[in-house]
């Protein structure tokens, strides 16, 4: 059962969140490290409804199925805030919404205040949290920037993915309106730093385990940490640039 809307602004609080931007692109073959990668990274904006399926919104595509794509990742969401840092932290004026390969840019939703199960209506279409972004190479191979994978972890701001609850219609200046919130309180941050930070907690890790939304990748890389010995300083090969392998998750 879902909950009603929960409307902040009716109590005094931060206005309702906002779809900038609806952002979509094709899979192509581009140049990095000296070989060929097929990416789907490539996002540009576009104007007018767009539908969104289970797997995906129309016109868009991802190249590597294997970390991207798929019910539990079907729209990638990415935040005006987290535009605003990079622009600062890497003094940079050419950022614009769709260069982080999102699929949503939306004014709202810090992944520091992101439940993983949240739930929202967007349009006519319902989704919900189900994972933070997978932390790959193919980031920072579409903004030239080696570092930003890493960057997107130490920082907390990855970005998160949607799974489809109800496929319908969006567009730009639709309201993201809250009508259900994850339990156990796990941010997006706090899952995406468990999994891709060494010093793992394993209680922590456990208790992200419980949480009913969180995608079948990510729920075997934690049972995979809690299975094995945690090496100290231990990361994600995801964050390795030079690595063609997806993540665990």
């Amino acid at each position: 059962m879902i909950d009603p809307p929960v409307r902040p602004e009716a109590v005094g609080g931060p206005p309702v969140p906002r779809l900038v931007s609806v952002n979509v692109g094709l899979p192509q073959v581009v140049a990095w490290g000296g070989r060929q990668v097929r990416t789907g990274v490539w996002k540009a904006p576009v104007d007018g409804p767009r539908r969104v399926s289970s797997l995906n919104v129309d016109g868009d595509g991802q190249g590597d199925l294997a970390g991207h794509g798929g019910p539990h990742r079907a729209v990638l969401v990415y935040q005006l805030g987290s535009y605003d840092h990079w622009r600062r932290e890497l003094h940079r004026d050419d950022l614009e919404p769709g260069c982080f390969g999102e699929n949503f840019t939306v004014e709202g939703l810090a992944d520091d205040e992101v439940y993983i199960g949240d739930r929202y209506r967007i349009g006519t279409a319902l989704f919900e949290v189900s994972q933070p972004r997978v932390t790959c190479y193919r980031v920072g191979l579409r903004l030239g920037e080696p570092r930003l994978p890493s960057l997107l972890v130490s920082d907390r701001r990855p970005g998160f993915y949607l799974r489809v609850l109800r496929e319908g219609v969006v567009q730009a200046g639709d309201a993201v309106e809250t009508v259900g919130r994850g339990p156990q309180g796990m941010t997006v941050a706090a899952v995406d730093a468990l999994l891709y930070l060494p010093g793992h907690d394993r209680r922590e890790v456990a208790r992200a385990l419980q949480l009913p939304a969180l995608s079948p990748g990510w729920r075997a890389s934690f049972e995979a940490l809690l299975g094995a010995d945690d090496v100290p300083g231990s990361g994600n090969v995801g964050l390795n640039a030079a690595s063609a392998a997806p993540p665990p998750a």
